[in-house]
């Protein structure tokens, strides 16, 4: 899933850097409850909670990779139903945009095991959405 985002990558992953408006752009992720001082730093992490009240799941999300103006890749925990790695790379296009790419596959517990079309059709649509509610922030801090 991709998108041009008019912003510079530096803006955009100013946005990314922030784990405090992770629950901003990030769909289904209701509440950040805490970010650690080293995020986005390998091993960081930020605790949130995920899903409508009262089924409300508290999980936190782990930085795998960064790459600062470039690229994160987190491991997204949702347990008791699984986590996810979710890669976000940005690549300059010119005149101050940037094509955002978003990747996420699930890699534990059950959702790993229930890949369909259907599940298919709504992580694209939760990435679609995801991607604009980033490009509405970051474009928002020229």
């Amino acid at each position: 899933m991709a998108r041009t985002v008019q912003a510079p990558p530096d803006q955009i992953f100013a946005v990314l850097a922030d784990g405090w408006t992770y629950s901003d752009w990030v769909v289904g992720t209701v509440h950040i409850r805490d970010v650690e001082p080293a995020w986005p730093a390998p091993g960081a992490k930020l605790h949130h909670k995920a899903g409508p009240w009262p089924l409300s799941l508290h999980d936190s999300s782990t930085v795998l990779a960064c790459e600062p103006g470039r690229s994160l890749k987190l491991n997204a925990g949702l347990w008791p139903l699984g986590a996810a790695e979710v890669d976000i790379r940005l690549t300059p296009v010119g005149d101050g945009a940037t094509r955002v790419e978003i990747a996420e596959d699930f890699t534990e517990g059950p959702l790993r095991w229930a890949r369909n079309k259907l599940n298919d059709l709504l992580l694209h649509r939760r990435n679609v959405e995801t991607l604009r509610r980033l490009a509405d922030i970051a474009e928002r801090q020229r």
